[in-house]
């Protein structure tokens, strides 16, 4: 006897996993993941990189991952305080800025992006989620 006619009508407005629980932070959930996608590419290929330039080039290859390295830290930040709060939040940014524990940051924000956008339906491929489809 679950279905009441006289019980009001219920949003389908809402999300799982997200703290506010607003479809809008499920977008941005989204669009956070792809960001940190990206940086995870680009940390990777500056990995491999940094053994086959010669050295003169290795400082620009630095002074790009220090930018690689904040942009990842600002969109854990970002994306954690949406999903776990502002304490945890917080803590991930700043271990994003160390570079081997960085990475694992982000792949540990990235694997919860991806849990929250599934159980709210929504398919995630390689690079993040399809944004027509949330």
């Amino acid at each position: 006897m679950d279905d009441n006619p006289y019980a009001a009508p219920q949003s389908s407005d809402s999300a799982v996993g997200v703290l506010s629980g607003s479809r809008e932070d499920l977008r941005a959930v989204a669009r956070y993941q792809k960001v940190i996608l990206i940086c995870i590419a680009i940390y990777l290929l500056a990995v491999v990189s940094q053994f086959l330039l010669p050295e003169t080039l290795r400082l620009f290859l630095g002074l790009g991952m220090l930018a690689v390295g904040l942009t990842g830290a600002v969109f854990t930040f970002m994306l954690a305080i949406k999903v776990y709060g502002t304490g945890i939040g917080i803590l991930l940014g700043l271990l994003t800025l160390i570079p081997c524990i960085g990475l694992i940051a982000l792949l540990a924000v990235n694997a919860k992006a991806t849990n929250v956008l599934k159980q709210n339906g929504i398919p995630v491929g390689l690079l993040g989620a399809d944004s027509s489809s949330i």
